[in-house]
């Protein structure tokens, strides 16, 4: 579980300025005559959104004007028209995890990140989540991931979403862990922390059971304090 909770926020070291050379996912690949330059740049203007003002989200997140300064300049450079899309959202994300597949998780994740369910992720989405995963309280983190893990938004998490979460960052990771995974390794994880967390053995853990459990694993504790000082 220590190494779940890990990955939550490893989407936030995007932030960095590319090394020379680091392909840009949302580059374009043919180059375009000037008519299509032209329609490109209309559809820009079009779709384009812009964020609320930082003043506002420094006041919402814990972040200060600065770091919202280049959180942006990070989010505009892999997201020019200022939302990111599932697709895209994957393909950034996959970039961490060459030799795996990340789709799935991704696709869990930015569900998670997209709070209001509308199909896109905008800037205050993403640090509004980034505030939570790297400066939040213990509650808070706990809260936010409790969430992924409810992939019906039901209120509890039951055997199957947890299988679904874990066998997503099994496949994430790929085959070139060591020491080798065996085949039953997702099933083995969910059943041991299902065990622990499903305090009352009801078949479902609530966000109390979670939190609680959560605690008491030191392992977790740690992962969840590893980025606070990223920025």
């Amino acid at each position: 579980m220590g190494a779940v909770m890990g990955t939550f926020s490893s989407l936030q070291t995007k932030q960095r300025r590319p090394s020379k050379g680091q392909l840009y996912v949302m580059d374009y690949a043919p180059r375009q005559n000037k008519s299509d330059k032209i329609e490109d740049e209309m559809e820009m203007a079009t779709v384009c959104y812009r964020p609320e003002g930082l003043e506002q989200l420094e006041a919402q997140t814990n972040f200060s004007k600065r770091e919202l300064q280049v959180l942006y300049r990070g989010f505009k450079n892999e997201c020019p028209s200022g939302v990111v899309n599932e697709d895209t959202f994957k393909q950034i994300y996959s970039q961490f995890f060459p030799h795996g597949d990340a789709s799935m998780y991704a696709h869990y994740l930015f569900n998670a990140f997209d709070a209001a369910q509308s199909g896109s992720v905008k800037f205050e989405d993403f640090v509004a989540a980034l505030s939570i995963l790297l400066r939040g309280s213990i509650h808070e983190k706990l809260r936010w991931t409790f969430n992924l893990y409810d992939l019906n938004k039901d209120g509890y998490i039951n055997k199957e979403e947890m299988m679904d979460i874990v066998k997503a960052i099994y496949d994430m990771m790929g085959k070139y862990t060591y020491p080798i995974l065996k085949e039953d390794a997702p099933k083995q994880h969910v059943d041991l922390f299902f065990q622990k967390m499903d305090k009352n053995k009801d078949g479902v853990v609530t966000l109390d059971e979670f939190i609680e459990s959560c605690q008491e694993d030191d392992n977790i504790m740690r992962s969840l304090q590893l980025f606070e000082n990223v920025m």
